[in-house]
C-alpha cells in the first residue's frame, strides 16, 4: 500500500471511471424501499446511506448531494431516512449493502438539533416532516452505526456528516458536561470522513468496488480511523510528541516565495573557497511539505485531556493549527490502548468540481412518500442557491472552518445561473423571488489569497482577524457581476440575500454595498457584530464595532440614494467566553443609544470542537500558546449570570427589570436606573413613563426578526439548511 498525504492537486473527481452497476440510468428519487429498488431493476444496493434527516432531493441536504454524486459514478444508492432506532429491523429495510453503510446524523449535530442552549428539549425539528420532534436519537451517528452492525454483522460502516466531523477527536460535550472520546470509539465504524467529503467518498467507494475493505483504507485525506497504538504507515514516518503544553515543533513563518537564500553544504576541504548555491523559498516550501507529509503530531491522550483543562486547550489549539490542507500534518490521539489517527484535511474542490456536484440530477423536492408533509428546512431553502463553501473568518464560536475549511470553494456563474433556471422551471410555488445567493457567508465568493504559495504555507486561524491580511483579495467585482446576471434571468423578479454579510470585508468594496442596498434588500438586512466590547470580541475573533459603523454609514447612504427605507438588524451573543457583566452593560447602553430593542436573543452554546467551546470548558485561551500560567478566560456557566447577560440584551422588557435593577445596584451603577434618556431602565416605583409601554420593536416601528437560523454551524438554534452555515 502506498501511503501519501501529499497536498498536490489530486485527480479531478470528474475524471474518475464510472462503475457499471447502474448503467446510465438516473433514478427519479434514490430508493427508500424494496419496491422502489425493484422498479429500478435492482436486487441490492451497493451503498446504503442512513440519515437522521428526512430525504429531500436537493443539494442543500447532505444525503441527497452525496447520494446523487455516488449515483453519477455508477453506484446503486439507497436511503434509509430517520429509521426507528429502537431495534435493528428498520436498518434491514433495503437489505445488506454490497459495499458499505454510510451513516450521518443529518445536516446538524443531533444534540444541537434536539436541545436548546439551556439543555431543554426542542419542540420541533426543521428537517422532519411537519417539523415533528423526536424522530432521531441523541448522538445519532453512534446509535445508527451500532444498529447497522447489529442488522448485518461484519458489514463495512463509514460515518461522517457534521456530527462525525466535529467529534473526530476527544471533544467537550456540553449536554453531558464532560469530555467524550472520539465518535469512532463509540460507533466502532471502519472509517470516518470529515469536512467536505466528496473527494474522499469517491475514492473510498471506488476502492471498495475493487474489493478493498474500508478498514484497510488508511491513506486517504479527510479520513480518520482507529488503529493499534503506535501504528505507522511505514518506517519513513516521524512522530512529533505534542502531549505537553510545549509547542509541537517550529511554526514556520510566512515564506517570501520570491526570496533566494544561500545554502552552503559541508565542505570537503574547509580551506578551499566554497561556492554559494542559492535555493528558492519555493523549493524550501516543497522540501518542508515533503517532510510534513511524513510527519504525525501526537496529541495528548483522551485520558489526559478529559481531566486536564490546559492539555485539552493545547490539543484544541494544535488541531486548529493543523487545518490548512496545504501544510497540515496527520494527527494521532491515544484512546486507551488504541489510537485515533486523523489524516490531513481534504483538498478543496475546484470550480469545475463544484459545478459537477451541484449540476447533478436532483428532483429538488421531498421524496414522494412524504405526501404533502411540510418540511420547515425545505421551506427555507427551496428558492435559494448555494454559490460557495468555506469561510476564512475563523470566528471561534462557529464550526464552519472545522467542517468546510478556510479555503473558499466557488461555483461558476454558468452553474449558478443554470440552477436559478431550474428553480424557475421545476420548483413548485416559485413566484420569481430567489431568496438567497450565498453560503456560509454572503460575500466571500471567489475571494482568496493573492498567492497560492503563501496560502499553502499559512497557519493563521483567520484571514480577517485582527485585521484583513494584506495577502487577501477583497475585490467583490465577481460577486457584483453575478448579482447583475442573476437579476437578468427571465422569470426572476427579485433576488434577496439571506446569508450573513461579512461587513468588514464589504467595506473594502463600497460598490458591493451599493449593489446590495440598491437591489437585494427587502427592508431589513440581518448582520451580526456579536458584541461592541473588545474583551469578548477578541475571544470571538470578530472585528471591532467600528467596522459595523462604517458599513452602516455606507448602507444607509446607498439606501437613501436608491430611494429606499431600509434598516440593519444587528444580532449579538450573550454569555460568550471573555464577556464580563460590564461588557454586557455597555452593550445594552449601546443598544439603547442606537434605538435597538431585540426581540429574541441568543446565549452562547458550546458546540463540539469550536475554539470558544475550549475557552468555555477550560477557562484558557487557545488562540495563544498554552502554558500552565497562560491567560485565563472568564466564562459564564451559572444559570443566574447567563440569564443576566440575556436580560441586558432585552433591557426594554419589563420582565427583566427586577433582575437588572438588582445587578446594576451590585455593580455600583444605580445611576442607570431612572427615566432619563441616558438611563437604562425605570425605577421600581415608577414603572414606565406614559407611552413607554413594553416594546420589542426597532426604532422604525417594525419588530426585529428572529435570529437567522442556519445549519452546518452548530449554534443554539442552527438552521434549516446546510448551505447557510454561519452568520457573519
Amino acid at each position: 500500500m502506498t501511503f501519501s498525504t501529499d497536498s498536490a492537486a489530486p485527480p479531478s473527481i470528474i475524471s474518475l471511471p464510472r462503475q457499471p452497476m447502474t448503467g446510465a440510468r438516473t433514478a427519479p428519487f434514490l430508493p427508500m424501499s424494496r419496491a422502489e429498488m425493484k422498479q429500478l431493476g435492482w436486487d441490492a444496493c451497493d451503498i446504503i446511506l442512513v440519515t437522521g434527516d428526512g430525504y429531500i432531493d436537493h443539494p442543500s441536504f447532505g444525503m441527497a448531494l452525496i447520494g446523487r454524486l455516488l449515483e453519477a459514478q455508477g453506484f446503486r444508492v439507497g436511503i434509509i431516512s430517520q429509521p426507528d432506532w429502537k431495534s435493528a429491523e428498520p436498518f434491514r429495510a433495503l437489505g445488506r449493502p454490497r459495499l458499505f453503510f454510510g451513516v450521518t446524523a443529518g445536516n446538524m449535530d443531533s444534540m444541537i438539533n434536539r436541545y436548546t442552549a439551556d439543555r431543554k428539549p426542542r419542540s420541533d425539528d426543521a428537517y422532519t416532516p411537519h417539523g415533528e420532534a423526536g424522530k432521531r436519537p441523541d448522538r445519532a451517528v453512534v446509535v445508527y452505526a451500532q444498529r447497522c452492525r447489529e442488522a448485518f454483522p461484519g458489514v463495512d460502516i463509514m460515518i461522517g456528516g457534521i456530527e462525525g466531523s466535529l467529534r473526530r477527536i476527544a471533544q467537550y460535550d456540553y449536554w453531558s458536561d464532560k469530555v467524550r472520546q472520539s465518535v469512532l470509539a463509540y460507533a466502532k465504524a471502519d472509517l470516518l470522513l470529515f469536512g467536505n467529503a466528496e473527494r474522499a467518498l469517491l475514492e473510498v467507494a471506488h476502492r471498495a468496488a475493487h474489493g478493498e475493505r474500508l478498514a484497510q483504507m488508511r491513506d486517504i485525506r479527510g479520513t480518520a480511523f482507529l488503529t493499534s497504538q503506535g501504528w505507522r504507515p511505514d518506517d519513513s514516518w516521524q512522530e512529533i510528541d505534542s502531549t505537553t503544553v510545549d509547542a509541537p515543533g517550529r511554526v514556520d513563518p510566512h515564506p517570501d516565495p520570491y526570496a533566494m537564500e544561500p545554502v552552503n553544504p559541508a565542505p570537503s576541504d574547509p580551506s578551499a573557497p566554497q561556492p554559494v548555491r542559492l535555493i528558492s523559498a519555493a523549493e524550501r516550501v516543497r522540501q518542508r511539505k515533503a517532510q510534513r507529509a511524513k510527519t504525525v503530531v501526537r496529541l495528548p491522550a483522551y485520558e489526559a485531556v478529559a481531566y486536564d483543562p490546559v492539555l485539552y486547550a493545547h490539543a484544541s489549539r494544535t488541531l486548529h493549527l493543523e487545518s490548512n490542507p496545504g501544510n497540515a500534518r496527520a494527527l494521532v490521539q491515544a484512546h486507551g490502548e488504541r489510537d485515533v489517527w486523523i489524516n490531513p484535511p481534504p483538498i478543496p474542490l475546484t470550480t469545475p468540481e463544484m459545478d459537477y456536484v451541484y449540476d447533478l440530477h436532483y428532483a429538488r423536492q421531498p421524496h414522494p412518500s412524504y405526501g404533502n408533509a411540510r418540511f420547515p428546512a425545505w421551506d427555507m431553502i427551496r428558492f435559494s442557491v448555494n454559490i460557495m463553501r468555506g469561510c476564512f473568518g475563523g470566528c471561534t464560536f462557529c464550526s464552519i472552518t472545522e467542517h468546510e475549511g478556510r479555503i473558499i470553494q466557488s461555483r461558476s456563474e454558468e452553474s449558478i445561473l443554470q440552477e436559478i433556471e431550474h428553480i424557475r422551471d421545476k420548483t413548485p410555488g416559485f413566484t420569481g423571488h430567489i431568496t438567497d445567493l450565498g453560503g456560509p457567508t454572503a460575500n466571500m465568493y471567489r475571494l482568496a489569497c493573492k498567492d497560492r504559495n503563501i496560502e499553502a504555507s499559512c497557519r493563521r486561524l483567520s484571514c480577517v482577524y485582527p485585521g484583513i491580511c494584506e495577502n487577501l483579495n477583497t475585490d467583490h467585482s465577481d460577486l457584483i457581476q453575478l448579482y447583475r446576471k442573476a437579476r437578468a434571468v427571465p422569470g426572476v423578479k427579485r433576488i434577496t440575500i439571506g446569508s450573513g454579510v461579512r461587513y468588514d470585508l464589504a467595506v473594502e468594496s463600497p460598490e458591493y454595498i451599493r449593489e446590495l442596498a440598491t437591489h437585494h434588500v427587502s427592508g431589513y438586512l440581518k448582520i451580526a457584530p456579536e458584541h461592541t466590547e473588545d474583551g469578548p470580541l477578541s475571544k470571538m475573533m470578530k472585528p471591532g464595532i467600528g467596522s459595523y459603523e462604517r458599513f452602516k454609514a455606507l448602507f444607509e447612504r446607498f439606501s437613501q440614494q436608491a430611494g429606499k427605507k431600509q434598516y440593519l438588524i444587528p444580532y449579538f451573543i450573550a454569555a460568550h467566553p471573555g464577556t464580563s457583566d460590564e461588557d454586557m452593560l455597555n452593550l445594552a447602553l449601546w443598544l439603547k443609544h442606537n434605538g435597538f430593542k431585540p426581540d429574541q436573543v441568543q446565549a452562547f452554546t458550546p458546540t463540539p470542537m469550536a475554539l470558544a467551546t475550549t475557552m468555555w470548558h477550560t477557562g484558557r485561551n487557545p488562540l495563544k500558546k498554552l502554558a500552565r500560567s497562560s491567560e485565563k478566560v472568564e466564562v459564564i456557566k451559572d444559570a443566574y449570570r447567563r440569564k443576566l447577560h440575556k436580560a441586558f440584551l432585552r433591557y426594554h422588557d419589563a420582565e427583566n427589570w427586577p433582575l437588572l435593577r438588582e445587578a446594576l445596584v451590585k455593580m455600583g451603577r444605580a445611576d442607570l436606573i431612572g427615566h432619563g434618556p441616558q438611563q437604562l431602565i425605570p425605577p421600581e416605583s415608577g414603572a414606565a413613563r406614559p407611552g413607554a409601554a413594553k416594546s420589542v420593536r426597532a426604532p422604525h416601528g417594525k419588530p426585529l426578526g428572529k435570529r437567522p437560523t442556519v445549519a452546518g454551524k452548530p449554534q443554539s438554534r442552527p438552521p434549516a439548511t446546510q448551505k447557510k452555515t454561519g452568520r457573519r
